[in-house]
């Protein structure tokens, strides 16, 4: 399965973007995440999806981001609110979790390219 991250951008904090990642192959099934990458920071946890509908969140972005998907499209979606300038990095979507643990990069079979979002203050 491929990945294609798409939607970043530049945005004024208190602004929305929303990330798409299309998949080439059926993604219905699995756990769909996304995580981020910031300037000299390690890549962190943002949002999870199961394949039964769990969501998890990164404590630092609930409330503002909402992930979902589309398994007829196999693609997922990070719909981003009141951006931070903090929320800057490079955002990349993952799928097929083996294991539990949603937050645990390693644990992903399948990793897109990286969209870059830049939120200015």
């Amino acid at each position: 399965v491929q990945l294609q991250a798409s939607g970043g951008g530049l945005v004024q904090a208190g602004g929305s973007l929303r990330l798409s990642c299309a998949a080439s192959g059926r993604i219905g099934g699995y756990t769909v995440a996304w995580f981020r990458r910031a300037p000299g920071k390690e890549r962190e946890f943002v949002a999870a999806l199961t394949w039964g509908g769990r969501i998890d969140y990164a404590d630092s972005v609930k409330g503002r981001f909402a992930i979902s998907r589309d398994n007829t499209k196999n693609t997922v979606y990070l719909q981003m609110s009141s951006l931070l300038p903090e929320d800057t990095a490079v955002y990349f979507c993952a799928v097929r979790l083996a294991g539990t643990n949603a937050r645990d990069p390693s644990r992903y079979g399948y990793w897109g390219q990286g969209t870059q979002v830049t939120v200015s203050s």
